[in-house]
């Protein structure tokens, strides 16, 4: 036999040998093949695939790898993406998603306020705790321009009632501390509990969680 076909027989030999060897070691322990191409993979909660000889490999969201051969049929479960998700949240967004009210205080009298269940006041509940100083206006409210701009869901509630914690525009929050009929929009943050006349002097309001 020529010299130059024993070289090509011996290549192929250890073509065909680190090719099962890297499809074996795949499989076997959910590896990546070492012979691969990658590419992104938007099934399920898979983020990329590599695709080997033989096998694929399907790098999952919460890290994990599932090698298949070629030839099977495999789709990450979709069910499994939510509890991904639900997981990935981080303990502070839980938190807020269950907060029903939290407390203020205005020149020193403390009073609960209950939240309501949007962004708007969810977002305002991550910025606690805030103290701000309100100015006076209308005899019926007391309002202050925050540094932070919220999302709005604005709507004209018609009728505002004394408590009720409103954002006007983006970033303007505002106290009303009287009841009466109204032509504006606003989205509602929030409502305090049992809250007096203020008087027509600014006050000191301090949010906290």
């Amino acid at each position: 036999m020529k010299k130059s076909i024993k070289i090509i027989l011996i290549v192929l030999a250890v073509l065909v040998i680190v090719i099962l060897a890297d499809t074996i070691q795949a499989k076997l322990f959910d590896n990546r093949p070492i012979i691969r191409i990658t590419e992104n993979y938007n099934g399920g909660i898979a983020l990329k695939r590599d695709k080997g000889i033989f096998v694929y490999t399907y790098i999952l969201k919460n890290k994990e790898k599932v090698c298949v051969y070629r030839w099977e049929k495999y789709a990450p479960p979709e069910e499994v993406a939510e509890n991904i998700q639900a997981n990935n949240k981080s303990e502070e967004e839980n938190i807020m998603e269950n907060i029903t009210s939290i407390n203020v205080s205005i020149n020193n009298q403390k009073y609960n306020v209950t939240i309501e269940n949007n962004e708007t006041a969810k977002q305002f509940i991550s910025l606690l705790p805030q103290e701000f100083s309100m100015e006076e206006l209308n005899g019926n409210e007391k309002y202050v321009y925050m540094d932070n701009s919220l999302p709005t869901n604005s709507i004209n509630p018609k009728h505002i009632k004394s408590g009720d914690i409103m954002l006007y525009g983006s970033d303007c929050l505002v106290i009303f501390y009287k009841s009466f009929d109204t032509n504006y929009s606003y989205t509602k943050i929030g409502h305090i509990d049992n809250l007096p006349e203020l008087g027509n002097n600014s006050i000191i309001a301090k949010f906290e969680k």
